[in-house]
């Protein structure tokens, strides 16, 4: 692979975060004209009406109806708007008329046409939401509020990048694919984009059959659970997973299971290497035996120079990954930092706790991360499929790290409450100040995407099978010293943090909002 010319020296350096001025509005993207994305508004009805009411009423949604399609004919106009034509006009619509967003407000369309519009207006590259039940949004008297997303150009105090893709198409189409974790945030929005690349199929396996429940309903507007494509497994189970992989035999996989919460897995230490590391484990072992073209690891930032139990055990299982990488699998890791919007992440903590009244809560005043937005995550992984060659870790460009308590102030103001208070916990046990990319023995190299950095690590150690072993007999005995004794003597960078029973009461006390 050519990896073309070296970073300039200064790619490390880190600076803090001010506001931003301007709006990106719905998509994340610059708005089409200064009043907001070209919005079409499917539904000349009375949830049409209000929708359209509303969007006028608060500019900072950053949208802009400019017309509607309804299958019931019209003499006049609605609400001034133009009656473009019937939902099956909506593809030629959104490209004659330069529509930048879809919104669906017809709440008793039936799930089979649901379905067929949304994947009509994704064929064309627009984004498309659509209202909930129009008596509960009637009971919340808000239609626009479902619709109201943060300023995140604003937020990240830089452009959404826009990760090419065209080459990780041509790895997934006509492909059997398998997503795990599929419930999760950024398992659930790959598998949305994955149905644009036309696989053959794909496979959601989850343990939680309420993510799967939930994940069925986002996609199909309906979840009757009775499809081949939705797989309840545990990855903790290899017997279960060697027999999903017999039976569907993936060509493609994309692993995103795992426990996540770092305050969590400090004090539970045998959980977290059962599922991040002997989880990964049994799927790439399964993954070589079933003759896996291509495989994907979803990893964290916290992985580079480890500190904390998440981000040693994630190490791990990108060290399995690479360990894997030579044989028949095309194997390869993708680094995320914060997700903005993901399920339980910094702004719905945050959110939360302004619309309670309460203090924002951050842990010290210097903090800093790097923050992605959902689309840029997947963008990044559905380009990573076709890049692998060796066991690569590959890491989205996203700028400089922002500091938390300046996207507290942008988002405070977004939501018009600049009074917020903010109160300071303190670094919990196993967290940085911030966060690297990369570690210090990893060198950052160029790929022929340019929002795409990858890095390949240092060959593993001679005892690293054995003492993957005896990590995986400390967790089934649930050995928590042992546990992190061998994490250390496997990664000698990572020093475990204080076990003091005081330190982890106070680590929980207060909402954590640091997640990937």
């Amino acid at each position: 692979m050519h990896w073309g010319p070296q970073p300039r020296e200064n790619d490390e350096k880190k600076h803090k975060c001010t506001p931003v001025e301007g709006r990106q509005g719905f998509l994340g993207r610059p708005a089409s004209s200064q009043q907001g994305l070209r919005t079409l508004v499917v539904g000349a009805g009375a949830a049409g009406r209000t929708l359209i009411r509303d969007l006028r009423r608060v500019p900072d949604y950053g949208l802009q109806p400019v017309g509607l399609l309804d299958d019931t004919p019209a003499t006049r106009p609605v609400a001034r708007l133009p009656i473009f034509g019937g939902l099956a006009d909506v593809r030629r619509i959104v490209i004659e008329q330069r529509i930048d967003a879809v919104l669906i407000a017809i709440p008793s369309l039936p799930s089979d046409r649901l379905r067929a519009l949304t994947r009509e207006v994704a064929a064309t590259g627009v984004r498309v939401r659509y209202l909930p039940s129009f008596l509960a949004a009637v009971e919340r008297d808000a239609f626009a509020t479902d619709l109201r997303h943060p300023d995140l150009g604003a937020l990240l105090c830089r452009k959404e990048r826009q990760v090419l893709q065209p080459t990780g198409r041509t790895a997934i189409a006509g492909k059997r694919v398998l997503v795990t974790g599929a419930g999760g945030s950024i398992g659930s929005e790959l598998c949305r984009q994955l149905r644009n690349y036309e696989p053959m199929s794909v496979h959601m396996l989850d343990h939680d059959e309420s993510n799967l429940h939930s994940l069925q309903l986002q996609l199909d507007g309906d979840a009757l659970l009775d499809t081949d494509d939705l797989i309840i497994a545990d990855i903790r189970d290899a017997e279960r997973i060697h027999h999903v992989f017999r039976s569907i035999r993936p060509e493609v996989v994309f692993h995103a299971a795992a426990h996540k919460h770092l305050p969590l897995l400090e004090r539970h230490p045998c959980e977290g290497t059962k599922s991040n590391v002997l989880g990964t484990h049994h799927l790439m072992q399964a993954a070589c035996e079933h003759h896996t073209e291509r495989f994907v690891l979803i990893s964290t930032d916290k992985a580079a120079d480890p500190r904390s139990v998440l981000g040693a055990t994630k190490r791990l299982a990108e060290m399995i990954v690479q360990a894997n990488a030579e044989g028949v699998v095309s194997a390869c890791t993708v680094r995320f930092g914060n997700v903005l919007g993901s399920r339980g992440s910094f702004l719905n903590v945050v959110a939360d706790q302004i619309g309670t009244g309460g203090p924002v809560t951050i842990t010290h005043p210097e903090v800093t991360r790097f923050f992605m937005t959902a689309e840029e995550a997947v963008g990044l992984v559905l380009t990573a499929v076709s890049l692998a060659e060796c066991g690569e870790t590959f890491v989205l460009d996203m700028g400089e790290p922002v500091r938390i308590v300046d996207l507290v102030h942008n988002y405070a103001g977004q939501l018009h409450r600049p009074d917020i208070r903010i109160q300071y916990t303190g670094l919990r046990p196993g967290e940085k100040l911030h966060e690297t990319l990369f570690s210090k023995s990893e060198q950052r190299l160029p790929t022929s995407d340019p929002a795409i950095w990858a890095t390949r690590s240092e060959e593993l150690p001679d005892n690293f099978a054995v003492r993957l072993e005896e990590l995986y007999a400390a967790s089934a005995a649930d050995d928590s010293r042992r546990v992190r004794q061998l994490l250390s003597c496997l990664l000698p960078s990572y020093v475990p943090a204080s076990t003091d029973t005081h330190e982890f009461s106070a680590a929980l006390a207060a909402p954590y909002a640091d997640d990937f």
